[in-house]
């Protein structure tokens, strides 16, 4: 990492001069050339030959100078910067957007990312020509300015252990930037891919730190225990950190992260589906058994207050047992009239 960033090129915002001025200045050069030859070949014709000679050298000069400046034009559309190299060695950034002249011999460097979506395209330019038997043209132009969009990276879903050792099938959706496009171009050679493949480490990474669920909820209520499924905020804003460390170096900003798949592997899902669902019937179990105590114990309390019948203590048991058959019971009761003792 050390390496890394002794290497890195530090970036140079330039402010060059405005293009229409120059723009003109090369429109109005290769209007007058034309005049300038035919007006130094007829200084030849009339003997003149030395004004002629210099009339017709500086009407090449003119063509020759007014091309090579307009090479130089360039334009920069907002959220967009041009990264500029002359001669091998790096010239400066333009982040503001307009219309400038710049060194002519300054060429701009074309994103790699750019590069490979144009060869994509062109290869699937030459199958689509190549079956109506036909010759192929190239589709697509290198775009010479990075984009300083913001943009969005769906992650590929991607099969991790959690902290449990549980396969889950787990992916991210990620908001990021380019905010210093001579880092991004210089010191890595596609961002793109880049920031792809750092977030394909960082959800591993974090996914095997954290179970996928906690189903001790008593425990983790007392422990503080993250989950992926429960602490999907606090997650997300790890996974951005750690994100944004990785590439940092590529001049790449990560705006926000967050899970946009979270699941159990198919090989196991139906067996953690059956868990979930015993949790929860334990606890709806748990629920019901504490209501029902507390109505058979409102019972008993409201008939010895009322005096409404004298119950002794086998009776209240069986009283009891009744009303705890009646409240936990799956099925609706079927009353059965006592008319005779009990004993």
């Amino acid at each position: 990492m050390d390496n890394m960033i002794n290497h890195q090129v530090e970036e140079r915002v330039i402010k060059p001069m405005s293009g229409i001025a120059m723009l003109i200045i090369c429109i109005l050069m290769l209007l007058l050339c034309l005049p300038v030859f035919i007006l130094g070949c007829g200084a030849c014709a009339s003997y003149r030959v030395g004004l002629g000679l210099i009339m017709i050298l500086a009407s090449i000069l003119m063509v020759f100078f007014g091309i090579l400046f307009l090479c130089g034009l360039h334009q920069v559309n907002p959220n967009e910067a041009l990264v500029l190299v002359c001669f091998g060695k790096y010239h400066g950034t333009v982040k503001k957007p307009g219309y400038y002249f710049v060194n002519p011999f300054a060429r701009p460097i074309v994103p790699s990312s750019t590069l490979a979506a144009i060869d994509e395209a062109n290869m699937m330019a030459v199958e689509d020509v190549g079956k109506k038997a036909k010759k192929s043209k190239s589709v697509a132009a290198p775009r010479k300015r990075v984009s300083l969009k913001v943009n969005t990276l769906n992650n590929d879903k991607q099969k991790v252990n959690d902290s449990e050792g549980n396969p889950i099938i787990i992916g991210s959706s990620v908001i990021w930037k380019v905010v210093n496009p001579t880092h991004a171009v210089f010191n890595v050679e596609d961002y793109g891919d880049f920031l792809s493949t750092q977030c394909d480490l960082v959800i591993r990474n974090v996914a095997r730190m954290y179970p996928y669920d906690d189903f001790n909820e008593n425990e983790n209520q007392t422990s503080g225990e993250k989950t992926l499924r429960g602490s999907s905020q606090e997650i997300a804003d790890i996974m951005q950190d750690e994100l944004q460390k990785r590439v940092q170096n590529a001049g790449l900003e990560i705006i926000d992260v967050r899970l946009s798949n979270l699941a159990y592997a198919e090989e196991i899902a139906a067996a953690m589906l059956q868990r979930q669902q015993a949790s929860a019937i334990i606890a709806a179990r748990q629920k019901i058994v504490e209501g029902a105590v507390g109505m058979v114990k409102m019972a008993l309390d409201q008939l010895d207050e009322d005096g409404v019948v004298v119950l002794d203590d086998e009776r209240k048991a069986s009283m009891v047992s009744n009303l705890l058959v009646v409240l936990c019971g799956n099925k609706d009761a079927q009353p059965v009239i006592n008319n005779g003792s009990i004993y």
